[in-house]
């Protein structure tokens, strides 16, 4: 794990990279890097989440700048400028079921080739998917999903990158960690080493590439 400022952390991004993004409605979403992406202008991204948030909250401020070419996710249903720019051509919308989607990820993040899921099955979700029988039951093959980077928001942070969450603010953001090439961890207050119990370590060191900085 390397420590480095916001500045930089959101300068490895490039325009057209995949991003993974924790957080519900906004919550335990990195509100800090969403900002600096906006900042630096950054473009044509793909964003892998489980929603658009809300315009003027967490990933709506992307949607809402025209910062995202691809969103992916399991709903938009509360942020209508997602809806608009998906409906006139601006955006590509992908909209998985939302355990499907992080069961895509989870997949994605441990190596698996695939997961097996009735969730669309006679549906328009199961267009173009390989279908397979399982004891008489008809299943969805559903391919895993990873992405260049993850910008994961985390509570609490040690000095070597040992992550911990609070309440629903854990959400996607340790499954993500996971499904990504690079990890970008913004952490509210970070701490000296054992400071976390091990117990408590939901996301561990080895996985966190780059820790932001407070100041």
């Amino acid at each position: 794990m390397q420590a480095t400022t916001l500045e930089d952390a959101v300068a490895m991004i490039p325009d057209g990279a995949s991003l993974m993004i924790g957080g519900f409605m906004g919550v335990g979403t990195p509100e800090r890097v969403i900002d600096e992406l906006l900042r630096q202008h950054k473009r044509d991204l793909t964003v892998i989440a489980n929603d658009s948030a809300l315009p003027g909250t967490g990933i709506g401020k992307l949607v809402s700048a025209n910062a995202v070419r691809k969103m992916i996710a399991s709903h938009i249903g509360l942020n209508p400028e997602t809806q608009q720019k998906m409906l006139s051509g601006r955006l590509e919308v992908d909209l998985i079921p939302q355990g499907t989607l992080i069961e895509r990820i989870r997949a994605g993040g441990y190596g698996l080739g695939g997961v097996l899921t009735p969730t669309g099955v006679g549906t328009v979700v199961e267009v173009g998917k390989r279908k397979l029988e399982v004891d008489g039951r008809e299943y969805l093959l559903e391919l895993p999903l990873r992405a260049d980077f993850a910008l994961v928001q985390a509570f609490l942070s040690d000095y070597l990158g040992n992550l911990t969450y609070v309440l629903t603010a854990r959400n996607f953001n340790p499954v993500i960690a996971m499904a990504a090439t690079t990890v970008i961890v913004d952490a509210e207050h970070i701490v000296p080493v054992g400071m976390i119990a091990p117990d408590h370590v939901m996301t561990p060191a080895p996985i966190v590439d780059y820790l932001i900085a407070r100041a």
